[in-house]
């Protein structure tokens, strides 16, 4: 059978054969893991494009996904987020929700977690930067299209959101 360490028990669902150097492992999915792994995949992409180096954390359980680096070194905590249209408009929140054995959870994280959100939407697979502090409350709804009353105030457009150079602007 081959030298397995000591502390390796392997699951039921994996079989291992020394001989042939085979591994047999019968893939269990999680769709809203994979959804988030395609976001921080496409956030990721859109870094580099734009310039921005990116760096992941090897831990699964930080409040923010990965860290952009600017062309003069400053560093932003980035919490992905993948999420699609809903009645044309994007709504991002502080919070992150999941189930396991034990029932559904939902924990929201503080201000000072990480410094931005990057929100990937695959209705118009594009990605999109807020600032943590552009948040006020726990969620923010970016529209897609115009409100179909006309409203002006408190609506934030996602034109405005899209360049990720505004993870460093002083200003924004």
């Amino acid at each position: 059978m081959g030298y397995r360490p000591p502390f390796f028990r392997a699951p039921a669902h994996f079989s291992f054969d020394a001989e042939r150097r085979t591994c047999n492992m019968l893939l269990i999915r999680h769709h809203t893991k994979d959804k988030g792994d395609m976001g921080l995949g496409f956030v990721c992409a859109d870094l580099l494009s734009n310039g921005i180096q990116v760096a992941l954390p090897l831990s699964e359980h930080l409040p923010f996904d990965c860290i952009a680096i600017s062309d003069s070194g400053e560093l932003k905590r980035v919490s992905v987020k993948y999420r699609a249209a809903v009645n044309g408009a994007l709504e991002i929140s502080r919070r992150s929700v999941w189930s396991d054995r034990h029932g559904s959870h939902v924990k929201t994280h503080p201000r000072g977690a990480y410094d931005a959100f990057a929100v990937y939407c695959p209705d118009t697979a594009k990605c999109y930067y807020i600032l943590e502090n552009e948040i006020i409350g726990t969620y923010l709804k970016l529209r897609l299209c115009s409100p179909k009353n006309s409203q002006k105030k408190g609506v934030h457009s996602v034109t405005l959101f899209t360049n990720p150079k505004r993870l460093f602007d002083p200003v924004a």
